[in-house]
């Protein structure tokens, strides 16, 4: 019965009247229970399925070989115990298989056997396989122990395999009985970024180890595929400007030469990178990453000698948990997952230049010429000689007057053709000249200065062509792959490049040089044909567009601007003969 409101409730049992009847209902409940209810049988263990197809947001999962028993999830606990001994029956693979990636595990080690990028391609055509498979170091994500480590091979046992139901999470266990090892890798369909989590648990002490990734990153088909792989982190601590950044930090194999070098800080990120790829981590905020760089001696095809490739170890220690990202590098992709990561794309010492000259690049491929990289090469150096010109028309000037006043240098020089450099009259010749340069307005050095405004963007151009995902095998004409030299038996740029520059130099005037000299300079076209004949396609095509250019513009000016006519020689004095009388 309630109480009507503003009355006054009646005073409860006391605690000693309540307590008799309360654990005798209890009593009551327990029996009760025990009758009329049976305890539910244990579930049994959960199998993978042989063929899990993906939901709209998960990869396809695919295993082969035995079916393992369902493995404990992974613990994030400092202190998890040591399990009862787990390990797998035989060693089976796992497929992963997404819109981007399709990676093979194998249980063996809880490594990964191959890690392939369907949207790109290698040198021969088939889909990027970014493992080194020539390799004998461990598999990527194989374990690299600090200090303490297991009694067994974390590398070699066989691990009990779990995927979940959407086929986007893949789990690994393993225990001897006192220590406990699970990782697990946790995948999206349409997305190169995925997460990490290890943990090694030897009684109630957690291990701290790395996991690595050794012997051989990206387009393994390139030549020389060692020398552009390297580790990287960026440290927001390190401070600078241009090429004296210290943020990004880059090691090749050269520098664990005399053993695995090691460097911990809070780093935004940390990784390996060849020329267009990346794999790299995230750690959480705040928590220091080790990245370690080691030096491994690889074999590769035809090569009686190992090659030094760089490996990289990542570790959060005393527990793996970090994002991972593998794939191109993309400036796009990557400011999408953390602005940051488009450091991974280096500009080099003149970025100033360098990524506006990509994104002009970029935009004419896009607007002009049909996606065709080539002609954006040819329209953009158009441009930038175009902008030049003024600069250019300037120089031909000076190097015109430079050539009207060649009798009264020669004048100078012939007075002064007996006095040594040391001489102190050597001075009184050099300020003769410039007396004469100034008097007529002419600066020498004015015909050096196109030369040196093309350097920067020559260098930008070869940045461009190596690290720019978007031009990695763009194709034009005859050229199958402009980020890297022609494939044909003879290189056809480079040898047209040296025709243009043969040419060039006969039509440039070249005032005050020695005809002696002149033959020697001729040789130049040989030596700069030599040197560009393996770099890459588009930057001979760069080169050459601007030899073709200023062909075309120098022709012009001799066409309007005519070489002064020399003077006639000095008649000789006339030989006197003597005659014996």
């Amino acid at each position: 019965m309630s109480n009507s409101p503003g009355s006054v409730p009646p005073e409860p049992p006391s605690f000693e009247k309540r307590l008799p009847l309360a654990l005798a209902l209890m009593m009551l409940v327990l029996l009760g229970w025990q009758y009329f209810f049976k305890p539910a049988p244990a579930p049994k263990p959960a199998t993978p399925p042989a063929n899990v197809t993906a939901t709209s947001s998960a990869p396809t999962v695919q295993m082969t070989g035995e079916k393992p028993a369902a493995a404990a999830p992974v613990s994030q606990s400092a202190q998890a115990a040591a399990l009862a001994p787990v390990q797998g029956g035989a060693e089976t693979t796992t497929e992963i298989d997404s819109d981007l990636y399709h990676i093979v595990f194998t249980n063996r080690g809880a490594v990964v056997k191959s890690w392939v990028l369907k949207k790109y391609k290698d040198d021969a055509g088939k889909p990027l396989q970014l493992i080194n498979t020539e390799s004998q170091v461990p598999l990527p994500f194989a374990m690299d122990f600090q200090a303490q480590k297991p009694a067994f091979d974390a590398n070699a046992v066989l691990y009990q395999t779990q995927v979940s139901d959407g086929g986007d999470t893949i789990d690994f266990s393993y225990s001897d009985g006192k220590t406990s090892i699970q990782k697990s890798f946790e995948f999206k369909k349409d997305s190169y970024l995925s997460t990490v989590k290890s943990s090694v648990v030897d009684g109630n002490v957690n291990l701290p180890h790395l996991l690595t990734w050794r012997g051989g990153f990206g387009d393994s088909k390139v030549f020389k595929a060692f020398s552009k792989i390297q580790t990287v982190h960026y440290d927001p601590a390190g401070t600078g400007f241009l090429w004296w950044d210290k943020s990004f930090v880059t090691n090749a194999a050269g520098k664990a030469k005399n053993g695995p070098l090691s460097e911990t800080g809070n780093f935004t990120f940390g990784g390996i990178e060849d020329g267009f790829f990346a794999a790299v981590v995230l750690p959480p905020d705040n928590t220091p990453l080790e990245v370690r760089t080691y030096s491994d001696g690889v074999k590769i095809g035809g090569e009686s000698d190992p090659v030094q490739y760089a490996g990289v170890g990542l570790s959060v220690a005393p527990q793996n948990s970090f994002l991972l990202f593998v794939g191109p590098k993309d400036s796009h992709l990557l400011e999408g997952v953390n602005p940051k990561l488009d450091r991974l794309i280096d500009w080099g010492t003149f970025g100033i230049i360098a990524k506006p000259l990509f994104q002009s690049l970029n935009y004419v491929a896009d607007h002009w010429t049909g996606h065709n990289f080539g002609w954006a090469i040819i329209l953009v150096t158009l441009i930038i000689n175009s902008a030049l010109f003024p600069i250019r028309l300037s120089s031909l000037k000076s190097a015109r007057k430079m050539q009207k006043l060649q009798p009264q240098l020669k004048a100078i020089n012939e007075k002064y053709k007996n006095i040594k450099i040391n001489d102190p009259k050597k001075a009184e010749q050099n300020q003769e000249v410039m007396d004469l340069y100034k008097r007529e307005g002419v600066n020498p050095v004015g015909g050096c200065l196109p030369l040196v405004l093309q350097l920067p963007f020559f260098y930008a151009f070869y940045k461009v062509l190596s690290i720019a995902i978007q031009l990695r095998h763009a194709p034009w004409l005859w050229v199958s792959d402009l980020s890297g030299p022609e494939t044909f038996f003879i290189h056809v740029l480079p040898l047209v490049m040296i025709a243009t520059q043969f040419l060039t130099q006969k039509l440039t005037p070249q005032a005050g040089v020695d005809p002696n000299q002149q033959k020697m300079f001729m040789f130049m076209p040989l030596m700069l044909g030599f040197f560009f004949y393996n770099l890459s396609s588009g930057l001979v095509l760069y080169y050459l567009t601007g030899n073709l250019v200023g062909i075309v513009f120098q022709l012009i000016v001799n066409r309007f601007m005519p070489a002064p006519i020399p003077p006639p020689p000095a008649p000789k004095a006339p030989v006197r003969s003597t005659v014996k009388k």
